[in-house]
Formats: C-alpha cells, sequence, structure tokens
C-alpha cells in the first residue's frame, strides 16, 4: 500500500465520506482511515429484510450480553441483534464514564460509523442561529454567517436528496426539498386545530434525508420499517449509499478500515501537519501515512481525543492549540420527552406501512427577543411521534376465542408524544480531556468528559412540558401525560464542539473555513468545529460545512498555500 496522499480523511461518518467525495471529485487522491471494520452495503444485516426468526435471539438483545459490552451504546434507542454490530463495543473501547456524573457517547465501529444509525433529520440552521452568541454574549461569535452556508445547503440537500414541506419560515429555512411524506389523518386533524387556536405554531413534517421518489442512482423511500438495519435501496442517506460510491466511482480513494488514528504528526520546520499515525486494531501493528493536508472528521469526542493525544514540543496542550480552549465548550441538544397525548379522532382511519419520519414543530420561544413569560434564553423545537395503539398496549381484553381474536385486531386510540430538543449554551466548564491514569488497549490515554447542564437548559425541560401539555390540548387530545425524568448528557447524540470556529485565533481553534488558525494544511469539520448547539438538528450543517471546506482547501492546496 501506498504511504504518501494528497489528503487524509480520519473517519468515514456524515463528515468524512463527504469529504472524501468533495476531494476525491476534485482529483486528489485520498486515503479515508476508519477505525471500526469494513461494511459494505448489502452485507451482514445492512440492507437486509430477515425476518427476525432467522435472527439470533428473534431479533431481541442478549441483554446479559448488552450489559456486559454495550452499556452504553444502548442509549442509541435502537441496539438490538440487527443492529447490535454497527456500534462500538463498550467493554472493548472503553472511556474514563462517572456513573456520578455520566456523559453517554454513543458511536459506531464500522465503515460509515453513525450515517447507519443516525435518525437522519436534515434541518437548515437559520440566519438567526449564527447570530445567536454574539448577540446574547454566550460563547464566540461565528465567523460565518447563514448567508455563507445557504448555497451550501443547497449544495448538499441536491445530492443527498431531503424530502419536506415548504413552509416560509425565517427561522426554520426551506431547502431544495423533494416532496414531503404524507400526514396521517389524525395529524391532519392536529394540525388543522393547531391552525386556529396555535397560531404562533407551524406543525410541519420532518425534513429527512430519505428519498421520497427515485434519486441519483438510488430508489425512493418504500415504507418497509427496519431502517436501523440500514436500507437495502438506499433510499436514506448514509455513506455506503450515497457518497462512499461517488469517492470509489473517482478511482482515487483508497479505504483502510481497522486503523486506529493515535495522533496527527506535526513538522515543526514547516509549521505543518505532515500525515498521521495509526495502530492497525487486528495486528495491532502501528503505521505511518503522510499527506499534503489532513481532514478530521473522527466525530465530536473522537476529533478532540486525536488532537489532545497529538500533543508535541510545539502544542504540549493538544495539537493546534495555542488558544488553549482545545477541548472546551463541548454541547449536546437536551432532549426531553415533555408530553404525550391520546386522541379518539379518525378512529376510523389508519396508517399503511412505516413513516420513517415525525411531524416537527420548530422553535417558537424567544423568536423575537425574549419571551415575556419566558426564564430562559434562546429556545427548542418538538419532534413528534405518532402510533395507533394495538394489541400490544390494549391489556386486560376480556373475551374467548372468535371474538376476542376479532377485539385484538381492532386498534385503538391514537398516541402523540412530543420530545424536546432544546439548546445547549456553551461554556468553558464542559470539556473532553485526557485521563493520563487510564490507558486503552491501543496504549492510548482514554477520554474523559466532564459535562453537566446549566440552569438555562433545565429551564428550557420545565418550559417544554408547560409548553407540551398547552399544545396537546389545544390539539384536542382527551388525556395528557408528563414524564418527570431529566435530560441524559450525550443520549440526544448531537454532542458538539470542543475545537470551535471563531473570528480570534487566541479563544477559538477553526477559522471561517473549518482550517486550524495554527496549521493551515489542517482541517476539522465535524461537529467538534460548532461554535454553537443551536435548537435543532445538527447534521446538515456539518455536511454543508465540510463541503464548503473541502472547495476553499483545494484552491489553497493547488496555489501550494496549504
Amino acid at each position: 500500500m501506498k504511504t504518501h496522499f494528497d489528503a487524509i480523511v480520519v473517519g468515514s461518518g456524515i463528515t468524512g465520506g463527504w469529504a472524501a467525495k468533495e476531494l476525491t471529485e476534485k482529483g486528489l487522491k485520498v486515503l479515508m482511515l476508519e477505525r471500526g471494520r469494513e461494511l459494505k452495503h448489502g452485507t451482514g444485516y445492512i440492507g437486509e429484510h430477515a425476518p427476525t426468526w432467522k435472527m439470533p435471539f428473534g431479533g431481541l438483545s442478549d441483554r446479559e450480553l448488552i450489559e456486559k459490552d454495550y452499556f452504553i451504546q444502548k442509549k442509541a434507542g435502537i441496539l438490538d441483534e440487527s443492529t447490535r454490530h454497527f456500534f462500538n463495543n463498550d467493554r472493548l473501547n472503553s472511556y474514563s464514564f462517572d456513573k456520578n456524573k455520566p456523559f453517554y457517547w454513543v458511536r459506531g465501529n464500522t465503515v460509515g460509523g453513525r450515517s447507519l444509525t443516525w435518525g437522519r433529520q436534515a434541518h437548515r440552521w437559520a440566519p438567526q442561529d449564527f447570530v445567536a452568541n454574539k448577540l446574547d454574549g454566550h460563547g464566540v461569535d461565528w465567523p460565518l454567517r447563514y448567508e455563507d452556508l445557504a448555497k451550501w445547503y443547497s449544495y448538499v440537500e441536491r445530492f443527498i436528496g431531503v424530502s419536506g414541506r415548504a413552509e416560509g419560515l425565517k427561522h426554520f429555512p426551506d431547502g431544495e426539498f423533494l416532496p414531503p411524506m404524507e400526514f396521517y389523518s389524525v395529524e391532519k386533524t392536529i394540525r388543522r386545530r393547531l391552525a386556529s387556536k396555535r397560531p404562533d405554531l407551524t406543525l410541519t413534517m420532518g425534513r429527512p434525508a430519505i428519498l421520497t421518489k427515485n434519486h441519483k442512482g438510488r430508489a425512493a423511500c418504500h415504507y418497509c420499517g427496519p431502517c436501523q438495519r440500514g436500507c437495502s435501496t438506499g433510499s436514506y442517506f448514509s455513506t455506503q449509499s450515497s457518497t462512499l460510491p461517488a469517492a470509489n466511482a473517482t478511482g482515487n480513494l483508497t479505504l483502510r478500515p481497522n486503523s486506529v488514528v493515535e495522533k496527527i504528526i506535526h513538522d515543526a520546520e514547516r509549521g505543518r501537519v505532515k500525515g498521521v499515525r495509526v495502530i492497525d486494531s487486528e495486528t495491532m501493528e502501528a503505521l505511518e501515512f503522510s499527506a499534503d493536508m489532513v481532514f478530521l472528521c473522527a466525530s465530536t469526542i473522537g476529533s478532540n481525543q486525536i488532537l489532545l493525544n497529538s500533543r508535541c514540543e510545539e502544542y504540549p496542550n493538544g495539537l493546534a492549540n495555542s488558544s488553549g480552549v482545545l477541548g472546551r465548550y463541548l454541547m449536546d441538544h437536551h432532549m426531553v420527552s415533555a408530553g404525550t397525548g391520546v386522541f379518539y379522532d379518525d378512529m376510523d382511519r389508519y396508517h399503511y406501512g412505516f413513516r420513517p419520519t415525525e411531524t416537527y414543530i420548530p422553535r417558537f420561544r424567544n423568536l423575537a427577543g425574549q419571551d415575556a413569560d419566558a426564564d430562559f434564553i434562546r429556545g427548542y423545537g418538538f419532534q413528534n411521534t405518532t402510533l395507533r395503539l394495538d394489541w400490544r398496549y390494549t391489556f386486560h381484553q376480556k373475551g374467548f376465542g372468535k371474538k376476542l381474536k376479532d377485539k385484538l385486531r381492532k386498534p385503538g386510540p391514537w398516541v402523540y408524544h412530543m420530545t424536546g430538543f432544546g439548546e445547549c449554551l456553551p461554556r468553558y466548564e464542559n470539556r473532553v480531556s485526557l485521563d493520563e491514569s487510564a490507558r486503552d488497549r491501543f496504549g492510548m490515554p482514554k477520554v474523559k468528559v466532564d459535562f453537566s447542564w446549566s440552569e438555562n437548559e433545565l429551564k428550557i425541560s420545565i418550559d417544554m412540558r408547560r409548553q407540551a401539555e398547552k399544545i396537546l390540548k389545544a390539539a384536542g387530545a382527551v388525556a395528557v401525560f408528563s414524564e418527570e425524568t431529566e435530560a441524559e448528557p450525550g443520549a440526544a447524540v448531537h454532542e458538539m464542539g470542543g475545537i470551535r470556529m471563531g473570528r480570534d485565533a487566541k479563544t477559538s481553534v477553526l477559522n471561517q473555513w473549518n482550517q486550524s488558525h495554527d496549521i493551515p494544511n489542517l482541517f476539522v469539520t465535524d461537529g467538534s468545529a460548532m461554535a454553537s448547539s443551536a435548537w435543532i438538528n445538527p447534521s446538515l450543517t456539518y455536511m454543508a460545512l465540510t463541503a464548503r471546506a473541502c472547495d476553499y482547501a483545494v484552491k489553497q492546496w493547488r496555489q501550494g498555500l496549504v
């Protein structure tokens, strides 16, 4: 295998796949390094809709195994025998986990990473999300604005395929949409009532990276249900279905799985990085690869770990860390089960198939300054799951034989569950560091995460529950239920920050192009680059930032500036 490349991409998830696609299509010879094993589309359970009786344990989880090896990964909510092979083994690849102050790091263990298991919501951030830090003083000012990213949002949407409804909301920008998925009958009823009783709200369809018509060689979704196993038709965006085939088609990509990046190597004389050092997870052999530039896309915590472990004489506190903020200002969305309503409307209707997205209520609090009844800043949105109760949920049915069977065939009422996702403020105390007292099986210091919610997040969670109750009652729910469980850090799987972008090299690690202030041929484009979390799903923004950074980096490379 050759050892020098034009560019090295570390990670093969959502941003790594995009970096590989963009760089190879622009003519660069690219090495993609992935710490997990190879997984091709159509192999294993990915894309195979096998009946559960053909799977170990009938598709259910081996509880003892889960508690021993996947006690963190189970927080993803989709872990069973059909998906377990996608996820990290928490016993073999552990981090310093504090049960008294937990942060749940959900991570992949295959090529494609979490692009195979993400929720696929692909929403644009709004203009106000890029100025919030500057306006209220929490965090550093973003070095770019929505207008700088708008064309890149469109570029990404046109390639991956995003279905959705145009709503004309400034705080929830429309994109380049495929036709939206259809509302269930009860959702139409709820939408109509809310339009009358709560005109300050918009109930819309989720905007997933899932095809509703054939698109760029991929087939439209056929609503079969087990999305979490991988999609046989490639109808939802993943590295394997979308960006990796595009990169492979160029002939310029070399993919090396089972490659744990230990550190990025710094060339002090040139003030550049010159390559990476990896450990082969199968042979435990140490290898080095060189390149003209490096794109770090190893996931938020993974990228922080790599830069912190890449310390050298010039950067003793972590590579490219002249600012001293590397690892700081970690964020995650504050995810709260806000409320559930029961509806007896549209009882003669039933939904067909399994729609792989939810309805959505975008942010409606503090949009035009501080709401009079809000004791917090910024805001949140609701992702809402609709289901029809059936025999699995309607217990204590009386009867026997045919009469009982006929009863069990009849569905029960509709249930509408609202989950709030709130903005998390960037705070210096929330950080990723290295635990020098503990080493992983590759001899590297383990990751340690110190994280807690601020008073603002806790107030947001209270408001989520209050508003959910009001919304469900306005929608006509006959019963409303609320939970008092608190959000678990990391469980939203939207971790961001630690290698943030900013205008000032003294207070940030990256500039407006996701380029290191200190080292011009080092780029970081995953969630670690985010200067704030906003209130909305971040993955589409990661993709747009990556495409934009690649365009800039290649132009700089051709001029010999990186």
